[in-house]
C-alpha cells in the first residue's frame, strides 16, 4: 500500500484487487493532494453563498462575470466522436445486467451513473468499475434465470456521471482525509478506460453534476488537464456535460461553458434535482413555497424560464442542450393506465423538441422508441445548434418566479412521506433507483419529497382540502401511517426504523440538511466495514 494512503473495507475485494491498483492509487492520491484544499474551499464558498441568500440577497447574474456574457466570439469544442448526436440518452446504475440492456437499449449514449441512480455501497462503487471497463472491452455477459445477456454489435456510447463535489469517498482515505466521490469515480473510471476508449474510437466523456458556481466548473477543468497530462493524453480529449440542476448555476451557464469550453459536450436541464435546488436555496423565503410535487411541472414559469435559457446559452456556443428525464416506466399489467403514462412521455418529448434541446433523456429501454420516434420527427440532422432562440429574454426576475399553479394536499403530504421513506429505506439497502406508482424514483426525487416536507412544516403551510396548518406533528401522524405499508427489496425494518427517525428529524431543523445521501453514508461507511466515526449523527 501507498503511503499516507488506507482503505477501510474488504468489501468487494476480487473487484479491489482489480481496480484499486498501486498505480491506481497513485493517480487517486496525485488528485487528492493537487485538488482537495481548493475543492473544500469551494465547499465552504456554498456555505457563504446560502447565508447571504437567508438574509434576503437575491440571486442575479454575476456582475465580475458579465463580459463573458457579453463576448460573442468564444465557443466550446466541436463535438467528440460518438456525441455528434445525443437524441436520446437513457440512463441508470452501473450494476452488470443494467449496463449490457442500457448499452442494447437503442439509446445513442448510456449515462452510466454513479451518483443519483446509484447506492454508494463500497461494492457497488468497486463492482461498478468493473462492469464499465468489462463493457468498453466488450468482454461483459451476464447470465440470470437462464437467460444470457450480452452486448449488441454497436452499442450506445458510454457516459459516466461521478459523485458531485459535495460528497466524500470514506472508505478510501488519504493522509487520513477522505478522497471526494467525484474524484475517485472520476478518477479510477479515467486511468483504467481513457487509452482503451481512444483506441476504439472514443473517448472518456463525462456528466458532471451538482455544481452550483463557475469555479467549480474551473476546477472540474484543472482536474482534466491535470489528468489527460498525467497519462500523456492530448488536452481536449475528456468531454464533460454539466448538469444545471442547482439554482444558483442557472444564473452561471454561460460562465460554466466558458470555464470547460475545451472539453465541454454542452448542458443538459436536470429538473428533479433543480425543483430540490430551487426550495433548499429559497429555504428562508415564505413567497417561494411550492404546491404539491406533482403540480411542479416544466410549464411552471421557472421551470420553463430555465429551460429556454438553457437553449439559448448552449446553442449561442455550438454545444448540446440536452433535455430531461422522463420518469414514466411502462405498465405491463394495466393497458389504460400505460397509455395514459406513454402520452405523458410524447408531451415530454415533444415539448422538448420544439423547444429546440439536442437529445432527451430515459429512465427505461422501453421508452427509448417513442423518444426516438418523436425527436427523429422534429430534429432532422444531428441537432439543433441553429435553433438560436434569439427570441428568449429571460430576467433573474423570470428564474425566480414562483407562480405555481396547484396546491399543497393532503394526498401530496402522503405521497411525498411515503416516496421518502421507501426511496430511503432502499438506498440504505444497496438500491439507487427503485419503481414506485409506475415513476422510475432516484435521489433526486427523494430530496424533493424531503425538503418540500421540511418546507411546509417551516412556513406552516395549509393544507387546501382541509385548512389544517402543516405541523411536525402533523408529519408524524402521517409518517406512522404510510410506514407500515412501505415495502420493496432492500427495505428491512431496521432501515425503515432509520429513515423514519431521520424524517422526523429533518422537518423539525431550522434548516434542511443539504443533501440526505450526505446524511446517511456514514450508516453505509460502517456496514462496509470502515470506523464507526464515519457514522456521525445526523437525528
Amino acid at each position: 500500500m501507498l503511503a499516507g494512503v488506507q482503505i477501510h473495507t474488504k468489501e468487494g475485494q476480487q473487484a479491489q484487487s482489480e481496480i484499486l491498483t498501486n498505480d491506481a492509487l497513485k493517480f487517486l492520491a496525485a488528485l487528492h493532494r493537487t485538488f482537495e484544499s481548493t475543492r473544500q474551499s469551494l465547499l465552504t464558498a456554498r456555505e457563504a453563498a446560502q447565508l447571504r441568500l437567508d438574509a434576503g440577497v437575491s440571486l442575479d447574474f454575476p456582475a465580475e462575470t458579465a463580459h463573458i456574457r457579453a463576448d460573442p466570439s468564444w465557443l466550446c469544442a466541436p463535438p467528440a466522436p460518438g456525441l455528434e448526436d445525443r437524441r436520446v440518452e437513457i440512463t441508470g446504475p452501473t450494476d452488470r445486467k443494467m449496463v449490457i440492456n442500457a448499452l442494447n437499449s437503442g439509446a445513442k449514449t448510456f449515462m452510466a451513473d454513479f451518483e443519483d441512480a446509484n447506492s454508494p455501497t463500497f461494492a457497488n462503487m468497486i463492482n461498478g468499475q468493473v462492469n464499465l471497463r468489462d463493457a468498453i472491452r466488450r468482454q461483459i455477459d451476464f447470465e440470470s434465470g437462464g437467460k444470457s445477456y450480452r452486448l449488441v454489435e454497436k452499442p450506445a456510447v458510454l457516459i459516466v456521471r461521478p459523485r458531485g463535489w459535495h460528497l466524500d469517498e470514506p472508505r478510501l482515505t488519504i493522509d487520513n482525509a477522505p478522497i471526494s466521490g467525484s474524484l475517485f469515480d472520476f478518477g479510477l473510471y479515467f486511468f483504467h478506460n481513457a487509452k482503451e476508449l481512444v483506441k476504439r474510437g472514443l473517448g472518456p466523456y463525462f456528466y458532471l453534476p451538482k455544481m452550483e458556481h463557475y469555479l467549480e466548473a474551473r476546477l472540474w477543468n484543472d482536474v482534466f488537464n491535470f489528468s489527460q497530462s498525467y497519462i500523456g493524453m492530448p488536452l481536449g480529449t475528456i468531454r464533460g456535460t454539466v448538469l444545471i440542476e442547482t439554482l444558483p448555476a442557472a444564473f452561471q451557464m454561460e460562465e460554466i461553458l466558458f470555464e470547460l469550453r475545451t472539453h465541454s459536450s454542452g448542458l443538459n436541464c436536470g429538473r428533479w434535482d433543480y425543483i430540490f435546488s430551487f426550495i433548499k436555496r429559497r429555504r428562508a423565503d415564505k413567497s417561494a413555497v411550492l404546491p404539491d410535487r406533482k403540480d411542479v411541472t416544466m410549464e411552471s414559469p421557472f421551470m420553463d424560464a430555465y429551460v429556454r435559457l438553457l437553449i439559448q446559452t448552449c446553442h449561442k456556443r455550438k454545444v448540446a442542450a440536452m433535455g430531461g428525464m422522463s420518469a414514466q416506466i411502462p405498465i405491463k399489467n394495466d393497458p389504460k393506465a400505460n397509455e395514459i403514462a406513454m402520452q405523458k412521455v410524447k408531451a415530454d418529448k415533444l415539448r422538448e423538441v420544439t423547444n429546440g434541446h439536442d437529445g432527451t433523456w430515459i429512465a427505461h429501454p422501453l421508452i427509448n422508441q417513442i423518444a426516438m420516434d418523436i425527436f427523429n420527427q422534429y430534429m432532422l440532422g444531428p441537432h439543433q445548434y441553429h435553433v438560436r432562440r434569439e427570441d428568449v429574454k429571460v430576467t433573474a426576475a423570470d428564474l425566480l418566479n414562483t407562480n405555481v399553479s396547484g396546491h399543497i394536499t393532503a394526498e401530496g403530504i402522503r405521497s411525498n412521506v411515503a416516496t421518502s421513506l421507501a426511496y430511503s429505506a432502499a438506498w440504505l439497502g444497496g438500491g439507487g433507483c427503485i419503481p414506485l406508482n409506475w415513476l422510475m424514483e432516484d435521489a433526486a426525487t427523494a430530496e424533493i419529497t424531503r425538503v418540500q416536507l421540511w418546507q411546509w412544516v417551516k412556513h406552516s403551510s395549509r393544507i387546501s382540502d382541509t385548512g389544517e396548518t402543516i405541523s411536525a406533528d402533523l408529519i408524524d401522524r402521517v409518517v406512522d401511517e404510510v410506514a407500515p405499508t412501505v415495502k420493496g427489496a432492500g427495505i428491512t425494518d431496521q432501515n425503515l426504523d432509520i429513515v423514519i427517525k431521520y424524517l422526523k428529524s429533518q422537518i423539525r431543523k431550522e434548516w434542511p440538511s443539504d443533501f440526505l445521501t450526505s446524511d446517511l453514508m456514514g450508516y453505509l461507511a460502517v456496514a462496509d466495514g470502515c470506523p464507526a466515526q464515519w457514522q456521525r449523527s445526523v437525528l
